[in-house]
């Protein structure tokens, strides 16, 4: 699998290259950046230590919708308290989660939002799951670069493994489920339902492959039966 690194508008060049030194020194390479051209400032690179090669091929992009194009599985980091999604997945749960992922999804994004407002709860809604960093409740956020290097530590070990191979229809397999469910809904009059479209929306990011393929079957057979 491979795993993109996202910066949405980071502020500080410092910070971005502490994301690049956190992502060189555990195996990743993909940096993208939203909005911003803080990569490009002498900050970055003076912090980044050894990594100026991660700097060197940030591809920029103008929204992070842009940035996804190419993915099949995102992650966004956010602060539980400015989400209005309620399921988490620490660090620690993306491991095993990723690692099934891996053998049927092709690529995927780790999503770091800005430095003092994180992701907008449109931002949000790209996601397929969200994540946080466990902390104590009277020093509630790290920085960006000690973000991006617990994540990177804690997913390292996935970074290491042989690729697999991933059939295109297998990849799409997710996304496909994700729009299937949406006009379902929209069929049965019930898309106004926010709770329920968000529940929906955040609990098919942790599906395994054979549960979306069931749910596959099962939508398609729904909408055979309202077809007739």
């Amino acid at each position: 699998m491979q795993l993109a690194v996202v910066l949405v508008c980071p502020a500080r060049a410092e910070n971005v290259g502490a994301a690049a030194r956190a992502m060189k020194t555990m195996g990743f390479h993909d940096l993208r950046i939203v909005d911003s051209d803080a990569h490009l400032q002498d900050g970055a690179r003076r912090v980044a230590h050894g990594s100026g090669d991660i700097l060197d091929n940030v591809k920029a992009y103008a929204t992070l919708a842009d940035a996804l194009v190419d993915v099949q599985f995102t992650i966004a980091t956010t602060a539980r308290s400015r989400a209005k999604f309620h399921y988490y997945a620490t660090p620690a749960e993306l491991v095993p989660l990723l690692q099934e992922k891996r053998a049927w999804i092709g690529s995927a994004a780790l999503v770091f939002g800005r430095e003092d407002s994180g992701l907008t709860n449109e931002e949000l809604a790209l996601a397929d799951i969200l994540t946080g960093v466990p902390m104590a409740a009277d020093y509630p956020s790290l920085n960006l670069g000690q973000a991006v290097m617990v994540f990177c530590y804690q997913l390292a070990s996935l970074m290491q493994q042989v690729p697999q191979q991933v059939t295109p229809v297998d990849a799409n397999q997710l996304h496909a489920l994700r729009l299937r469910a949406r006009e379902l809904l929209e069929k049965l009059c019930v898309a106004d339902d926010i709770k329920m479209a968000d529940w929906l929306d955040q609990r098919l990011g942790l599906l395994e492959q054979r549960d979306t393929a069931m749910l596959h079957r099962l939508l398609h057979d729904i909408e055979k039966k309202l077809s007739e």
